[in-house]
């Protein structure tokens, strides 16, 4: 890091939506050290002003033109638009970090989680861009990272119940909606989702592929082997979505490469980066999506031995999908290029 250059000149793609908000809000709370901030968004939010420390920001048009002088640049725009605009910023000479699934799996690219593979951001230099993996995996491998260092695994059956902030606002007002309608004894209105989400479980995230599989159990069976540089890992996959406002639940068992007995995983976890242990399961303590929300922290509880095979642990593990799953783990890639890279 540059012994001079203690302040960098930050963009935000996409400053106008929810994982956008967000990112303000982290590198207010995290302190990033920023000596401009420039909020970039579509023609739709010209005009807006967003608060960041106190003052008033004007949005300005996300353009190809927009970077010049920008020194790290937040997206979360959507994956067309990083396609788009994200080889542009990096052209302009800033480093991306990409929140889309655009450029996740292509081999010129890190894909980062900071507590489980921080090494790969020196890859960097290839393209100008990280990108920022699916909110899913991420919790997951937070909380497998400490596992898969001391024993190594096998396989992992991987079940996820996840909060309809996932898919954004108009799913949020979506489940509000439906909620007022049945208490009103009225219709409910099914638009952003193929079926009713109130009172409901929807066993379909993204588009079925021709395996049976969705895309976004696919993101993270491909994503885990990426980021844990195991391409002879077993991941098998069950997304769900689940009428929660914010935060994924994961239902996780994995097969270790050896024994390790469930008191040791909670010894391991108790002291793992950005992880919480909430495991107390008599006193009816364990992770809780409405006790996620706003938390930096992935929780992990639940933690057993699996008695139906030789070498297996069960884990419950949640997270604040618009924090630790977009926005804080984007701030935090951007933390670590400023420590050890720029």
């Amino acid at each position: 890091m540059s012994a001079t250059k203690k302040e960098y000149a930050v963009a935000v793609a996409g400053a106008t939506g929810a994982v956008g908000g967000a990112m303000l809000d982290v590198l207010e709370r995290r302190n990033f050290p920023i000596k401009e901030l420039r909020l970039l968004a579509s023609e739709r939010s010209i005009g807006r002003k967003l608060t960041f420390r106190g003052e008033q920001i004007p949005v300005q048009l996300l353009t190809k033109d927009a970077f010049k002088g920008i020194d790290i640049a937040l997206f979360s725009a959507g994956g067309d638009r990083s396609l788009e605009f994200a080889p542009a910023a990096a052209a302009a000479g800033a480093i991306v970090v990409d929140n889309s699934s655009a450029f996740r799996m292509d081999p010129e690219i890190p894909l980062v989680v900071p507590e489980v593979n921080p090494h790969a951001i020196a890859q960097y230099t290839r393209r100008g861009i990280i990108a920022n993996p699916n909110c899913s995996t991420i919790q997951m491998l937070v909380a497998l990272k400490p596992i898969y260092d001391k024993v190594g695994i096998k396989r992992i059956v991987v079940s996820t119940y996840q909060a309809v902030s996932g898919t954004g606002t108009k799913a949020i007002l979506e489940l509000k909606n439906q909620i007022m309608a049945y208490a009103a004894d009225k219709p409910m209105e099914v638009k952003v989702y193929p079926h009713q989400i109130a009172f409901n479980c929807l066993p379909q995230i993204d588009s079925f592929l021709d395996n049976g599989y969705t895309k976004e159990e696919m993101k993270m069976v491909n994503e885990t082997r990426k980021i844990f540089e195991d391409p002879a890992i077993g991941v098998t996959a069950t997304t769900v979505r689940v009428p929660v406002f914010y935060g994924h639940s994961e239902s996780i068992n994995v097969e270790t490469g050896s024994k390790i007995s469930a008191e040791e995983v909670k010894r391991l976890l108790a002291t793992a980066p950005g992880v919480r242990l909430v495991d107390e399961p008599k006193q009816g303590l364990y992770p809780l999506a409405t006790d996620c929300a706003g938390n930096f922290e992935t929780l992990v509880g639940r933690i057993r031995e699996d008695d139906s095979i030789a070498n297996g642990i069960n884990l419950w593990v949640v997270a604040d999908n618009i924090l630790k799953g977009a926005a804080l783990n984007a701030v935090q890639i951007a933390e670590k290029l400023t420590a050890d890279y720029i």
